[in-house]
């Protein structure tokens, strides 16, 4: 693989040096390696790959894309929102493989979990949907487990039904996360901002966050993603956005604040875990006056201290006496809005968007 990159580096190197030198004649060579736009910073440079999904739109129509997911089979599953195939399945060519699903119209949230061998799949449905007239309406979220194949096991239990939440808490989840005993944690993210834990039977375990707590450290504002961070396999630990915060908050399994990463100028989405890093959609960032933008956002990935070290779609990070600086879109826009990341074995990624005029994931291949 280390071999792989050096050879892609050194190529693109030399035929920029070449397509620079026009009075040699160049010029087709030079089209082609502006074409070819490569992003990312330090080791983590990626050529931009948009055409990678090989589907129809008209027949597979699309929303947004939500979150994308690998199973067993080396499949790539990914969750939108638009009824008519609320899953694609896709091999890493971009390939269509299969599409199923129509009972999610808020399809948001997508977690694959090996369950004694055999794939499991959590779908949030975040109660966001486009109504008939094309309108944005809501209505209750959901968590369902299911089968990689579509087929439904059992939906997780309604807080208000619970004693959970009062009448007035809304409850829109975006997110889910499976702890190492089979613990299922559910990020509220466009409710009531909770982190609700349930057991692997689907029975309410304990709550926190939201917006009134004493220590607010343990506040959340837009609790959009969750994970389980094993990289200290002795002391796996739970890691939560906390989107209009800029930043992600980790917690003990049990629900203690244990550190706050800000992440000034990225309204990150769900953090993504592979090896040591950490890698998040960007699904909206500000422009130097300070104003949050449409059409915005990158990717940006941390290192194992939870330095970010590339932003993909971004300027360079910068860091003065040890305090990351303000982050920024790069001047020429590659990614609208992205909502989620992917990284397969070779460390390619692929970015899910959200309000990005109907397409499929971005692929951005390692270099």
């Amino acid at each position: 693989m280390s071999n792989r990159r050096n050879f892609l580096k050194k190529t693109a190197l030399g035929a920029t040096a070449l397509s620079t030198t026009s009075s040699f004649g160049f010029n087709i060579l030079k089209k082609t390696v502006l074409e070819d736009q490569i992003i990312g910073h330090g080791d983590f440079k990626y050529k931009v790959v948009k055409d990678w999904a090989q589907m129809s739109v008209a027949h597979n129509p699309i929303l947004n894309c939500h979150e994308m997911q690998m199973d067993s089979k080396g499949r790539l599953i990914m969750l939108g929102d638009h009824t008519d195939n609320n899953i694609l399945v896709f091999d890493k060519s971009g390939k269509l493989l299969d599409y199923w699903g129509t009972r999610y119209p808020g399809g948001h949230g997508l977690t694959l979990h090996d369950e004694g061998g055999e794939d499991m799949l959590y779908i949030v449905d975040c109660g966001w949907f486009v109504d008939r007239s094309g309108k944005w309406s809501k209505q209750a979220g959901t968590v369902s487990k299911t089968t990689v194949d579509g087929r439904l096991l059992f939906t997780l239990p309604d807080p208000h039904t619970i004693g959970a939440y009062t009448q007035e808490q809304e409850y829109l989840p975006t997110e889910t996360a499976v702890g190492p005993n089979g613990d299922i944690y559910v990020a509220d993210g466009y409710g009531s901002d909770f982190i609700l834990q349930f057991n692997h039977k689907g029975e309410f375990i304990r709550k926190w966050g939201g917006h009134d707590n004493k220590d607010k450290n343990y506040n959340l504002h837009n609790a959009h993603g969750v994970a389980v961070d094993y990289r200290n396999k002795k002391n796996p630990v739970l890691v939560v956005t906390s989107r209009s915060d800029k930043s992600f908050k980790f917690f003990t399994l049990d629900g203690k604040f244990i550190k706050t990463v800000e992440l000034p100028g990225a309204y990150v989405c769900r953090p993504v875990l592979d090896d040591d890093n950490i890698y998040a959609g960007v699904c909206w960032s500000e422009n130097k006056t300070g104003k949050r933008f449409s059409n915005s956002g990158f990717v940006t990935i941390m290192d194992g201290e939870n330095k970010v070290v590339s932003n993909p779609g971004g300027d360079a990070p910068q860091y003065k006496n040890g305090k990351l600086q303000q982050m920024y879109q790069s001047e020429k826009a590659v990614f609208n809005h992205g909502h989620d990341v992917f990284v397969d074995e070779d460390k390619n990624l692929y970015v899910c968007q959200w309000n990005a005029n109907r397409t499929p994931p971005i692929k951005l291949e390692r270099v």
